[in-house]
């Protein structure tokens, strides 16, 4: 089966914060996962270097549009190295091969019959001179009446047309607008509601907050929208007349998750009708405000092209992460960055906390105090502990020989349930649970050494010290397995010390193996630097 696994792209218009890695971390497991169990993946992602966003960001720096957008491509591919997302192709939209794949697309789809040309009205400012694109209008939304972009209004997330904007004014010099007229592309949405609703039937087991949001959207009526735009950053559009517009980039970026699985599909020699066929798993990992482009928007392109190619299965959409109780906010620099975060910071005590602490099916909290203590407890005094103490032993009194012993029925039967438990819940999106599920594992290790008592039966009783540290050993040679996808670095380590492999099945190491010099998997993080982070944040 070939799976494949799309992780949100964001956009290059400032630096990643802990939001975003939270959000798309369990596309990593995810993928981590699939591999061991020898499925043929395909996780993809990429920077959304197009947009009204950074031409925003490049304006307000003195900077071009393309020059933002590649230093911020590049400070992404950093952190997501730092902390281990393994994608099989990050790439962004302005590479040549996504600009193509998209024009391809669109021009298959201007064949068929859910595109329409229409006139429009495009707000104008008058005392800048300028059209303004949505996002640079401002206003009320015309749903709740909250503060809103002309693009989306964050309070509901509603995807908005900008003319359709309460007292919309300029965001730049806040004056009222005017609208001119223009010829625009339409995507006819609202003829494909049949279709959109039998795919949120069809998929019950979506996240609550995407079923939830995909219903809103199709009850309250599907309006068409506009896939072009007069704008001067982006992607041209395949069409005569067309040469002063580019294709607006809702109706681009999205298919960033098709173009970069036809370059993988191209470099491995398989069709690309196969990914996007039958055989297929898809999941999507994104954020809270996201869901409407992955069931409304990506399916209703998919759609109007009109080839048959695969809908969205999973969709693994987060909540949102708050920080120190209070909601993360970029203009007002109260965020913890990724770049800083990875750089100062165990990667696996990363993953590890915002997979057990992320917002995956209600908005969770991110503190230092926390961070650090899971660290301490969990990691560190859990999991670190078991391994430490177990191969630490044996190197220190049996020259680091494992000893002869029988794996206990007991023993075998916890840990064919965590692989069974822990892989059910990666595969459905539980991935807090998996993960607890896991521990559980490290818990019932550790008892089974406490038990066991090898620094008294050493001496008294060798036979039970070494059946206990045999058992111990097979528990933890599991555990390096079924982490992988959570904690890679950690079980990397493991593994090449037990000379094991990285499938996903029971590991088994022989008695008599010689092991190496082991070394610490986790430092305990003095308590001190949560208050020292904390201070640092609030001095932002």
């Amino acid at each position: 089966m070939n799976i494949l696994i799309g992780g949100a792209w964001p956009y290059a218009n400032g630096s990643l914060h802990i939001g975003h890695i939270a959000a798309l971390l369990p596309g990593d497991v995810l993928a981590r996962y699939w591999r061991a169990r020898g499925k043929s993946v395909y996780y993809v992602s990429g920077s959304d270097c197009f947009g009204t966003p950074v031409t925003i960001r490049a304006k307000q720096e003195g900077r071009t549009p393309s020059e933002i957008s590649e230093a911020y491509h590049k400070e992404f591919c950093e952190v997501f190295q730092q902390l281990g997302f393994s994608y099989d192709l990050y790439t962004k939209t302005t590479d040549k091969r996504h600009m193509e794949f998209v024009r391809a697309f669109h021009k298959i789809m201007y064949h068929g019959r859910y595109i329409e040309e229409r006139e429009v009205k495009l707000a104008f400012c008058p005392s800048c001179q300028k059209v303004l694109t949505d996002r640079l209008v401002v206003g009320e939304c015309p749903a709740y009446g909250m503060p809103t972009r002309g693009d989306q209004c964050d309070a509901c997330g509603e995807v908005l047309e900008a003319d359709t904007v309460v007292n919309a004014r300029c965001s730049d010099c806040g004056s009222a607008l005017i609208y001119k007229k223009s010829t625009q592309l339409f995507l006819l949405i609202s003829k494909l509601e049949t279709e959109l609703r039998a795919l949120l039937n069809n998929h019950p087991d979506w996240r609550k907050n995407a079923i939830a949001f995909t219903k809103r959207y199709l009850d309250e009526g599907l309006r068409d929208r506009a896939i072009t735009r007069d704008l001067d950053w982006g992607i041209d559009v395949p069409k005569d007349g067309y040469a002063d517009k580019k294709i607006y980039i809702w109706a681009e970026n999205v298919l960033g998750y098709l173009s970069t699985s036809a370059v993988l599909c191209k470099e491995r020699g398989i069709d690309f009708e196969e990914l996007f066929g039958e055989n297929a798993l898809h999941y999507y990992v994104h954020g809270k405000d996201n869901i409407p482009f992955h069931t409304i928007i990506l399916p209703s392109l998919i759609l109007a092209h009109g080839k048959n190619l695969r809908l969205p299965d999973r969709i693994i959409s987060s909540e949102y992460l708050t920080l120190e109780g209070k909601k993360i906010s970029t203009s007002q620099n109260w965020a913890i960055w990724a770049k800083d975060i990875a750089a100062r910071y165990n990667p696996d005590t990363i993953r590890y906390f915002f997979i057990a602490n992320g917002p995956e099916k209600r908005d969770t909290d991110f503190s230092w105090r926390e961070f650090v203590e899971r660290n301490n407890t969990e990691l560190l005094g859990g999991w670190g502990n078991l391994v430490n103490r177990t191969l630490v032993f044996i190197v220190k009194y049996l020259d680091g020989i494992v000893p002869k012993g029988v794996l206990d029925h007991d023993t075998q039967s916890q840990i064919e349930t965590a692989f069974a438990a822990v892989g059910e819940k990666i595969e459905t999106g539980k991935f807090k649970e998996a993960l607890d599920s896991a521990f559980d594992l490290v818990r019932y290790g550790n008892r089974c050494y406490d038990a066991g008592e090898p620094w008294k039966t050493r001496a008294q009783c060798p036979d039970a010290c070494a059946n206990t540290l045999f058992n111990c050993v097979q528990i933890i040679a599991c555990l390096s397995m079924i982490l992988t996808p959570f904690l890679p670095f950690s079980s990397s380590k493991i593994v090449k010390w037990l000379d094991l492999t990285s499938k996903w099945e029971l590991q088994q190491v022989p008695a008599g193996y010689q092991l190496p010099q082991i070394t610490i998997l986790f430092e305990r993080i003095d308590k001190r630097y949560a208050e020292e982070e904390l201070e640092k944040l609030k001095m932002q």
